[in-house]
Protein backbone atom coordinates (compact mmCIF):
# COMPACT_ATOMS: atom_id res chain seq x y z
CA UNK A 1 0.00 0.00 0.00
CA UNK A 2 1.38 3.40 -0.99
CA UNK A 3 1.57 6.30 1.42
CA UNK A 4 2.93 9.84 1.34
CA UNK A 5 5.29 11.05 4.06
CA UNK A 6 6.47 14.61 4.59
CA UNK A 7 10.19 15.19 5.12
CA UNK A 8 11.48 17.85 7.48
CA UNK A 9 12.45 20.05 4.53
CA UNK A 10 8.80 20.06 3.43
CA UNK A 11 9.18 17.72 0.47
CA UNK A 12 6.74 14.85 0.21
CA UNK A 13 7.88 11.31 -0.59
CA UNK A 14 5.85 8.33 -1.81
CA UNK A 15 6.64 5.02 -0.14
CA UNK A 16 5.25 1.51 -0.41
CA UNK A 17 4.53 -0.32 2.83
CA UNK A 18 5.38 -3.61 1.10
CA UNK A 19 8.61 -2.34 -0.46
CA UNK A 20 11.97 -1.14 0.81
CA UNK A 21 11.57 2.15 2.70
CA UNK A 22 14.31 4.63 3.42
CA UNK A 23 16.03 4.57 6.79
CA UNK A 24 18.38 6.69 8.83
CA UNK A 25 21.33 5.64 6.67
CA UNK A 26 19.93 7.73 3.79
CA UNK A 27 19.48 10.70 6.11
CA UNK A 28 23.04 10.40 7.46
CA UNK A 29 24.48 10.07 3.93
CA UNK A 30 22.54 13.11 2.75
CA UNK A 31 23.99 15.18 5.58
CA UNK A 32 27.51 13.82 4.93
CA UNK A 33 27.34 14.65 1.22
CA UNK A 34 25.56 17.93 1.86
CA UNK A 35 28.66 19.31 3.54
CA UNK A 36 30.55 19.36 0.24
CA UNK A 37 27.72 20.29 -2.14
CA UNK A 38 27.84 23.57 -4.05
CA UNK A 39 24.87 25.34 -5.58
CA UNK A 40 25.98 24.71 -9.19
CA UNK A 41 26.93 21.04 -8.75
CA UNK A 42 25.45 18.25 -10.82
CA UNK A 43 24.78 15.15 -8.70
CA UNK A 44 23.95 11.55 -9.57
CA UNK A 45 22.51 9.33 -6.85
CA UNK A 46 23.04 5.66 -7.68
CA UNK A 47 20.63 3.05 -6.24
CA UNK A 48 18.30 5.95 -5.48
CA UNK A 49 15.33 3.77 -4.47
CA UNK A 50 12.31 6.03 -4.08
CA UNK A 51 14.46 9.14 -4.50
CA UNK A 52 15.04 9.96 -0.85
CA UNK A 53 18.56 11.37 -1.24
CA UNK A 54 17.73 13.69 -4.17
CA UNK A 55 14.72 14.94 -2.21
CA UNK A 56 16.82 15.59 0.90
CA UNK A 57 19.74 17.39 -0.78
CA UNK A 58 17.92 19.34 -3.49
CA UNK A 59 17.84 22.58 -1.50
CA UNK A 60 21.67 22.54 -1.39
CA UNK A 61 21.87 22.53 -5.18
CA UNK A 62 20.02 25.60 -6.38
CA UNK A 63 21.45 25.94 -9.90
CA UNK A 64 22.61 22.41 -10.78
CA UNK A 65 20.81 19.24 -11.79
CA UNK A 66 20.18 16.08 -9.74
CA UNK A 67 19.70 12.60 -11.17
CA UNK A 68 18.58 9.43 -9.45
CA UNK A 69 19.33 6.02 -11.02
CA UNK A 70 17.21 3.06 -9.91
CA UNK A 71 16.87 -0.37 -11.53
CA UNK A 72 13.61 -1.41 -9.82
CA UNK A 73 10.64 -0.15 -11.80
CA UNK A 74 8.23 0.37 -8.94
CA UNK A 75 10.76 2.23 -6.78
CA UNK A 76 11.62 4.47 -9.72
CA UNK A 77 7.92 5.13 -10.33
CA UNK A 78 7.50 6.20 -6.70
CA UNK A 79 10.50 8.51 -7.04
CA UNK A 80 9.01 10.09 -10.17
CA UNK A 81 5.70 10.62 -8.36
CA UNK A 82 7.54 12.36 -5.51
CA UNK A 83 9.44 14.60 -7.93
CA UNK A 84 6.18 15.62 -9.62
CA UNK A 85 4.38 16.09 -6.30
CA UNK A 86 7.08 18.52 -5.15
CA UNK A 87 7.23 20.37 -8.51
CA UNK A 88 10.91 19.49 -8.91
CA UNK A 89 10.88 17.99 -12.41
CA UNK A 90 13.15 20.77 -13.73
CA UNK A 91 15.75 20.00 -11.07
CA UNK A 92 15.48 16.22 -10.42
CA UNK A 93 15.34 13.50 -13.06
CA UNK A 94 14.81 9.83 -12.23
CA UNK A 95 16.29 7.22 -14.57
CA UNK A 96 14.85 3.71 -14.36
CA UNK A 97 17.80 1.69 -15.61
CA UNK A 98 20.77 -0.47 -14.66
CA UNK A 99 23.77 1.46 -13.31
CA UNK A 100 25.99 -1.05 -15.15
CA UNK A 101 24.74 0.68 -18.33
CA UNK A 102 25.67 4.13 -17.02
CA UNK A 103 27.37 5.12 -20.31
CA UNK A 104 24.05 4.76 -22.13
CA UNK A 105 22.51 7.78 -20.44
CA UNK A 106 25.36 9.95 -19.09
CA UNK A 107 28.42 11.48 -20.64
CA UNK A 108 31.80 10.38 -19.31
CA UNK A 109 33.28 12.59 -16.56
CA UNK A 110 30.21 14.85 -16.59
CA UNK A 111 29.23 15.48 -12.94
CA UNK A 112 30.78 16.88 -9.77
CA UNK A 113 29.23 14.58 -7.15
CA UNK A 114 28.02 10.98 -6.98
CA UNK A 115 26.23 9.52 -3.96
CA UNK A 116 25.18 5.95 -3.25
CA UNK A 117 23.48 3.97 -0.51
CA UNK A 118 24.13 0.58 -2.14
CA UNK A 119 23.16 -2.97 -1.23
CA UNK A 120 25.38 -3.80 1.73
CA UNK A 121 25.49 -7.59 1.60
CA UNK A 122 27.17 -9.79 -0.97
CA UNK A 123 24.80 -12.14 -2.78
CA UNK A 124 25.33 -15.21 -0.57
CA UNK A 125 25.94 -13.42 2.77
CA UNK A 126 23.21 -13.68 5.37
CA UNK A 127 19.56 -14.57 4.99
CA UNK A 128 17.85 -12.91 2.04
CA UNK A 129 14.44 -11.32 2.48
CA UNK A 130 11.75 -13.31 0.61
CA UNK A 131 10.34 -9.96 -0.54
CA UNK A 132 12.22 -9.45 -3.85
CA UNK A 133 12.37 -5.61 -3.82
CA UNK A 134 13.78 -5.66 -0.28
CA UNK A 135 16.25 -8.42 -1.19
CA UNK A 136 17.50 -6.43 -4.20
CA UNK A 137 17.92 -3.32 -2.05
CA UNK A 138 19.90 -5.18 0.62
CA UNK A 139 21.91 -7.81 -1.31
CA UNK A 140 24.17 -7.50 -4.33
CA UNK A 141 21.72 -9.24 -6.65
CA UNK A 142 21.58 -6.60 -9.41
CA UNK A 143 24.91 -4.86 -8.85
CA UNK A 144 28.16 -5.32 -6.94
CA UNK A 145 30.36 -2.88 -5.05
CA UNK A 146 32.72 -2.79 -8.04
CA UNK A 147 29.80 -1.96 -10.34
CA UNK A 148 28.91 1.00 -8.14
CA UNK A 149 32.47 2.35 -7.94
CA UNK A 150 32.99 1.83 -11.68
CA UNK A 151 29.84 3.89 -12.36
CA UNK A 152 31.03 6.64 -10.01
CA UNK A 153 34.44 6.69 -11.72
CA UNK A 154 32.78 6.95 -15.14
CA UNK A 155 30.54 9.82 -14.02
CA UNK A 156 32.94 11.99 -12.04
CA UNK A 157 35.06 14.82 -13.34
CA UNK A 158 38.67 14.96 -12.16
CA UNK A 159 38.64 15.78 -8.43
CA UNK A 160 34.91 15.06 -8.34
CA UNK A 161 33.53 13.55 -5.12
CA UNK A 162 31.96 10.18 -4.39
CA UNK A 163 30.06 9.79 -1.09
CA UNK A 164 28.87 6.37 0.02
CA UNK A 165 27.56 4.65 3.14
CA UNK A 166 28.34 0.99 3.73
CA UNK A 167 29.16 -1.68 6.32
CA UNK A 168 32.52 -1.51 8.15
CA UNK A 169 33.24 -5.23 7.65
CA UNK A 170 33.59 -4.52 3.92
CA UNK A 171 36.12 -1.70 4.29
CA UNK A 172 39.08 -3.67 2.88
CA UNK A 173 37.04 -4.46 -0.24
CA UNK A 174 35.80 -0.86 -0.44
CA UNK A 175 39.30 0.60 -0.34
CA UNK A 176 40.53 -1.93 -2.88
CA UNK A 177 37.71 -1.02 -5.26
CA UNK A 178 38.24 2.72 -4.82
CA UNK A 179 41.95 2.44 -5.60
CA UNK A 180 41.21 0.23 -8.60
CA UNK A 181 39.17 3.05 -10.12
CA UNK A 182 41.51 5.92 -9.18
CA UNK A 183 39.41 7.16 -6.27
CA UNK A 184 41.29 8.39 -3.21
CA UNK A 185 39.54 8.07 0.20
CA UNK A 186 39.58 11.53 1.79
CA UNK A 187 37.08 11.45 4.66
CA UNK A 188 35.63 8.62 6.73
CA UNK A 189 33.19 8.49 9.64
CA UNK A 190 32.04 5.49 11.67
CA UNK A 191 28.41 5.26 12.78
CA UNK A 192 27.62 3.59 16.11
CA UNK A 193 24.07 2.44 16.98
CA UNK A 194 24.92 3.01 20.69
CA UNK A 195 28.05 4.36 22.37
CA UNK A 196 28.98 0.93 23.79
CA UNK A 197 28.41 -1.03 20.56
CA UNK A 198 30.61 -1.63 17.54
CA UNK A 199 30.04 0.62 14.52
CA UNK A 200 27.53 -0.85 12.08
CA UNK A 201 27.86 1.76 9.30
CA UNK A 202 30.65 3.80 7.78
CA UNK A 203 30.55 6.93 5.62
CA UNK A 204 33.25 7.38 3.00
CA UNK A 205 34.10 10.38 0.85
CA UNK A 206 36.47 9.65 -2.02
CA UNK A 207 37.85 12.01 -4.65
CA UNK A 208 38.75 11.13 -8.20
CA UNK A 209 42.47 11.44 -9.08
CA UNK A 210 43.25 13.15 -5.76
CA UNK A 211 46.38 13.08 -3.63
CA UNK A 212 46.53 10.62 -0.71
CA UNK A 213 45.36 11.83 2.70
CA UNK A 214 42.48 10.39 4.73
CA UNK A 215 40.74 12.35 7.48
CA UNK A 216 38.80 10.47 10.13
CA UNK A 217 35.75 12.45 11.25
CA UNK A 218 34.58 12.10 14.87
CA UNK A 219 32.38 9.03 15.45
CA UNK A 220 28.64 9.49 15.16
CA UNK A 221 26.43 7.77 17.76
CA UNK A 222 22.80 7.28 16.73
CA UNK A 223 20.98 6.59 20.01
CA UNK A 224 21.26 7.26 23.71
CA UNK A 225 21.00 4.31 26.11
CA UNK A 226 17.27 5.02 26.53
CA UNK A 227 16.77 4.60 22.76
CA UNK A 228 16.27 8.27 21.93
CA UNK A 229 18.25 9.90 19.15
CA UNK A 230 21.42 11.65 20.26
CA UNK A 231 21.79 15.41 19.90
CA UNK A 232 24.10 14.82 16.92
CA UNK A 233 21.39 12.89 15.08
CA UNK A 234 18.77 15.49 15.95
CA UNK A 235 21.10 18.17 14.55
CA UNK A 236 21.48 16.19 11.32
CA UNK A 237 17.72 15.99 10.86
CA UNK A 238 17.43 19.72 11.50
CA UNK A 239 20.21 20.49 9.02
CA UNK A 240 18.13 18.85 6.28
CA UNK A 241 14.99 20.81 7.13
Amino acid sequence: MERVDTLLNGNKIFQDDEGFQFGIDAVILSNFAGKILKKKDSLVDLCTGNGIIPLLVEKKITEGKIFGVEIQKHSAELAVKSVLENHLSEKIQIINNDLKKISHFFGKHSVEVVTCNPPYMIFNHGKQNPNEPKAIARHEIMCTLNDVVFAADYLLKTHGTFCMIHRPFRLPEIFSSLYKFNMEPKRMQFIYPFIDKEPNLVLIEARKNAQPGLRNAPPLVVREKNGEYTDDIKTIYQSLS
